[in-house]
């Protein structure tokens, strides 16, 4: 499949990934788009999650109209099937939550249904490329197409090649996130965490030990990186804002399986933090570690 040829996709996951790429998609108005989950109400979560974006940000300043508005959510075709979503796609982007063994089923009814020449891409941010191509008889059709978040504004989009992604595979992913303003950079699948992820993790890591050490608050700490480094977020308010750490803590055992038991165990704050009910780190400390 060139990109040229590329004029149907889909988006198996309506979440906040899989939502926010196909408004990405539908605004550009270049491609017909389908969102698929498993259920009508996630469906429909999606798209309304897609239609209050567009008016906080778009709407409300004067770079949409209503009607523009209407058109982009209009564009997006919703699903419960899988099957009827993919069987005449060009390229489909699997965003479902971030655990293989699930991410290996989609592309297995991927393999099933999506036309032979159709690309199988993941949105996945950590997990092996080649592992999820295993259930396809396609494995150089099979791409990472990782989109930071916030889609709309970050402009990485990482292209990950499994070990028997095509050169034609390669470029057809890298030429899409160019006509959605992004900038590819391509890596390979051997490396966990892609680069963005991979790098950034020693440093989130190192500030949830200062924090644990009773070093400084969380925004003494984001504040120091953020003055000290020019960074838009520090590495604590930003893995808050994303809901980081529950990805942390549901994959562990992926971390230790692919970097060992030193690099990829759970941090002690983040499993107590877990254990407590908390998924921003700002508020366990406000609650619990100022206390402690």
């Amino acid at each position: 499949m060139k990109f040229e040829d590329i004029k149907k996709i889909a988006i198996v996951g309506a979440g906040s990934m899989g939502s926010q790429i196909a408004e990405l998609l539908s605004r550009l108005g270049s491609y017909e788009v389908h969102i698929v989950d498993i259920n009508d109400e996630l469906v429909r979560k999606g798209l309304q999650a897609i239609e209050e974006r567009l008016e906080r940000f778009f709407v409300s300043k004067g770079k949409l109209t209503a009607g523009e508005k209407r058109s982009i959510v209009e564009r997006i075709k919703g699903s419960i099937s899988v099957k009827e979503a993919v069987k005449d796609v060009d390229f489909v982007i699997e965003a479902v939550v971030e655990n293989m063994a699930i991410k290996k089923n989609v592309f297995k009814k991927f393999e099933e249904s999506a036309p032979r020449q159709a690309i199988l891409a993941s949105n996945t941010s950590y997990l092996n490329i080649s592992e999820m191509a295993s259930e396809t008889r396609r494995p150089d059709k099979v791409v990472g197409i990782h989109f930071f978040n916030p889609v709309a504004m970050m402009r990485l989009v990482e292209v990950v090649r499994g070990a028997r992604t095509s050169d034609e595979t390669v470029d057809a992913a890298c030429s899409l996130a160019r006509k959605l303003g992004k900038d590819p950079v391509v890596c390979r699948d051997t490396s966990y965490g892609f680069l963005a992820n991979r790098a950034y993790l020693s440093l989130s890591n190192e500030a949830v030990q200062m924090v644990w050490e009773r070093v400084a608050s969380p925004e003494e700490i984001d504040k120091a990186l953020k003055l000290g480094y020019n960074l838009p977020m520090g590495p604590l308010e930003l893995m808050d804002f994303t809901g980081g750490w529950p990805i942390f803590v549901a994959s562990e055992q992926d971390a230790i399986r692919e970097l060992g038991p030193e690099k990829g165990r759970l941090h002690p704050l983040i499993r107590a933090m877990a254990r407590a009910g908390y998924i921003k780190i700002y508020e366990f400390w406000k609650d619990v570690l100022s206390r402690w």
